[in-house]
């Protein structure tokens, strides 16, 4: 296992499912980080590199043909390629790295289509470091849902079906990880805010 915080930078994780307010969220810690005058880089998985292209285009399809051991492979590959070009080499410079979403959320939504938790765990921290803080967005499936097709005009994407959502939330449930800090994103926005920047706190 790579451990974070034996590099010089901190790595923070963004998870939930999806309507728990990430991407709003994300925004107002990035706006703190700059008024804290901290040197930080945002990053998103899948990424915006070929295998994360390949990823949100079968997403945004809705097709249900990619198999879970397909797509545990892709979201690897887009991993690897990211720790390798964005991650370590961020975190070795002594930056703040945060990033929406990471392997937490292929444990969760790869290990709700049959793939071991443990397999995806085990293999992702063969080569990713482990994030210092993990600040996970809890939210019911039905809310998020609600939030996205009242956002995206009823569009949804191929993992954003509720009973399968159920089964997401419930391994992120499971999740005992000590770097794992949930925080009830039913909360109002300025509310979740300020626990982020608490659990920020902690680890600075």
């Amino acid at each position: 296992m790579i451990a974070a915080n034996r590099l010089s930078g901190k790595l923070i994780t963004l998870e939930g499912l999806d309507g728990a307010g990430k991407s709003t969220q994300l925004k107002l810690f990035e706006d703190y980080l700059k008024v804290r005058g901290l040197d930080s880089v945002f990053l998103r998985e899948p990424t915006d590199g070929k295998w994360g292209a390949k990823i949100r285009s079968l997403l945004e399809s809705g097709s249900g043909e990619i198999k879970p051991e397909e797509a545990f492979h892709l979201f690897t590959m887009d991993r690897r390629e990211n720790v390798e070009k964005n991650i370590l080499p961020a975190l070795n410079q002594g930056k703040v790295v945060v990033l929406d979403r990471y392997y937490f959320s292929s444990i969760a939504y790869q290990g709700a289509l049959g793939i071991s938790p443990k397999k995806i765990k085990e293999e992702n921290e063969s080569f990713a470091p482990k994030p210092d803080l993990v600040l996970l967005l809890e939210i019911s499936p039905t809310v998020g849902l609600e939030r996205i097709k009242k956002g995206r005009n009823q569009k949804v994407t191929l993992y954003e079906k509720e009973q399968y959502l159920i089964k997401v939330k419930e391994i992120f449930d499971s999740m005992e990880d000590d770097c794992v800090k949930r925080i009830d994103a039913s909360l109002p926005e300025n509310q979740v805010n300020e626990r982020i920047i608490q659990e920020f706190g902690e680890i600075m």
